[in-house]
């Protein structure tokens, strides 16, 4: 058995970022990562994915993005390689190929249980992510045999899926971008569209990230939110990488939009007929967003800055379909991007509310000693982007010190 002070459980962003901080504190500890640094990067995204944020905005703590084209869109393995060279350039001890199996607490130390040893320790950091498994709706069990039922996390290109429809579930960042890539092969796409978030990929001049960062919206913390769970419940935007994307844009190009999946019966689908309530709630959020950065160039005096110039309304058609006959229809696969959840099967720790969550404040848990990174809104809104993770990490870390100092003084 090996023991180390601090256990760190992932070795993407936000877990690189905590060996940082806890090696500028000096306090021993070891990142366990199933793979290696940026695993999740590397083996479990398609290959046109691009990040959402532009590569200034996806420097790492204390080293911030120095490239050629800072107003690029690194591709999932460019960022897989640059957290990689992250680790070896901080010298993060972390042990590769070590899946974690269960962290269990006896009142004094943790056990982690691995496949490569068992550790003890007096503190254990998760940092597993927010994107550990994909969630699937319980209605995917109704769907009828003989259809594809497919995840982001296993999709890698269109070619790979069979000749037919494909019916698209969720509208948020994966939902449009695959729907687009999909419809391009030159396959009939669907796109069941559900609660979403619509913004233009730049306004007067600048990238949306520019002005979600510099009006304070990324930076808004818990405290400032009326109803944090429902904030960290709220997907991606629709952004693609480099470019602009929006239900209009899908329409534009031959993909079909219905209301939100909500049942499979005698092999149809049937959709919500709430479609022109979601897109309307979800333009008017978005005209809020840019108010504040019309806002912030008004307070600022800028008044040689771009034109504001916003996305026209959403269309949706006139009467939007209820039902699909998925084998009427040749439907041969179902993509279900419906959102992700963190993985956390191997925690044997009572840190669970009635609906399963993880129970923490800003990322401290309730076990003493137990701390999680990379949560959306787990302190501010950027808290799961890249950009968020050395602020949270060194809060933490600041948690972390603390707690231990006042072990070893009782």
């Amino acid at each position: 058995m090996k023991h180390a002070t601090v256990i760190v459980v992932g070795a993407g962003q936000s877990g690189l970022a905590m060996s940082r901080a806890l090696s500028r504190r000096s306090i021993d500890h070891v990142v366990l990562e199933r793979g290696t640094a940026g695993q999740s990067w590397r083996s479990e995204r398609w290959d046109s994915l691009r990040l959402l944020t532009p590569n200034w905005a996806n420097g790492l703590p204390g080293a911030p993005y120095n490239g050629l084209d800072p107003d690029g869109f690194m591709a999932s393995g460019e960022m897989a390689n640059q957290l990689f060279h992250y680790a070896e350039t901080i010298a993060a001890p972390i042990l590769c190929n070590c899946r974690v199996s269960r962290c269990s607490f006896d009142g004094t130390r943790y056990r982690v249980d691995t496949s490569r040893a068992t550790f003890t320790a007096e503190v254990v950091v998760i940092a597993s992510g927010a994107a550990g498994k994909p969630h699937v709706p319980a209605i995917s069990g109704a769907v009828p045999g003989g259809i594809l039922q497919i995840t982001p996390d296993h999709y890698r290109r269109p070619a790979d899926l069979p000749d037919g429809k494909v019916l698209v579930v969720g509208a948020a960042a994966t939902g449009v971008q695959l729907a687009r890539e999909l419809h391009l092969s030159g396959r009939p796409v669907t796109l069941s569209v559900g609660s979403h978030v619509r913004l233009p990929r730049t306004y007067r001049g600048k990238d949306i990230e520019h002005w979600l960062d510099i009006t304070g919206v990324l930076d808004q913390s818990t405290g400032e939110i009326d109803d944090v769970e429902r904030a960290r419940r709220i997907p991606a935007p629709q952004l693609v990488g480099g470019g602009a994307i929006d239900l209009n844009s899908l329409q534009d190009i031959g993909v079909e939009i219905v209301g939100r999946f909500s049942d499979v019966r005698d092999g149809k689908a049937l959709f919500s007929g709430g479609l022109a309530h979601v897109t309307t709630a979800a333009d008017l959020k978005m005209n809020r967003t840019l108010d504040l950065a019309d806002d912030w160039v008004k307070e600022n005096g800028l008044g040689s800055a771009d034109a504001a110039v916003r996305p026209g309304a959403t269309s949706i058609p006139r009467d939007p379909r209820l039902t699909l006959d998925l084998e009427a229809e040749k439907v041969r696969t179902i993509l279900w991007a419906t959102g992700f959840r963190p993985d956390f099967s191997w925690l044997d720790l009572p840190v669970f509310d009635l609906r399963g969550r993880l129970r923490h404040e800003g990322g401290v848990c309730g076990l003493p000693g137990l701390y999680v990174l990379g949560l959306p809104f787990l302190r501010r809104r950027r808290s799961h982007q890249i950009s968020g993770a050395e602020a949270d990490s060194t809060e933490l870390a600041h948690h972390v010190a603390h707690y231990l100092d006042a072990r070893r003084a009782a």
